[in-house]
């Protein structure tokens, strides 16, 4: 079996990608792979103009491209792949903090090497912006931020 989570989403050619993991594969082996859903279903993606503002990324723009529509499915059936299926999952991202917020956000998420080269002052004023666009999930003390996954499960003939 092959397993890529919220992987695929960085690589430039997932085609090239999901054709390896289809090679590698014995007849009857299976791949599952998931991705983030659709930005506007990801309440977090917020992240992303706030990061733009303050340094040019190409992360930004693509990163959701394989969680729009059937495009995952779709590139599995074209890599090889057979009975194919694809779910969308919502769920919430849940921090107890501000904090721990912008530490999945900055920290653990697709625009930590943007975060990597800002200095305290621009840190501290991306922080600001990107809390301001998930105050609408504030929950007491902490966040609860809606979000959409996409798993993709494929077979090998």
């Amino acid at each position: 079996a092959v397993l890529c989570g919220l992987g695929l989403m960085y690589v430039p050619d997932p085609d090239t990608a999901l054709r390896e993991q289809h090679r590698v594969l014995k007849p009857g082996g299976r791949a599952v792979a998931a991705v983030w859903g659709r930005r506007d279903r990801c309440s977090w993606a917020g992240i992303f103009p706030v990061v733009d503002t303050r340094v040019e990324t190409d992360v930004c723009p693509l990163f959701f491209s394989l969680g729009t529509g059937e495009t995952l499915k779709t590139v599995f059936e074209n890599t090889g792949f057979t009975d194919v299926t694809s779910e969308r999952i919502q769920t919430t991202l849940r921090y107890p903090s501000a904090d721990a917020a912008c530490l999945a956000a900055f920290v653990g998420g697709p625009v930590a090497l943007a975060w990597a080269r800002f200095d305290d002052a621009t840190r501290a004023e991306a922080q600001a912006d990107y809390l301001a666009t998930i105050e609408p999930y504030r929950e007491g003390a902490g966040y609860a931020i809606p979000g959409e996954f996409v798993v993709v499960r494929g077979v090998r003939l």
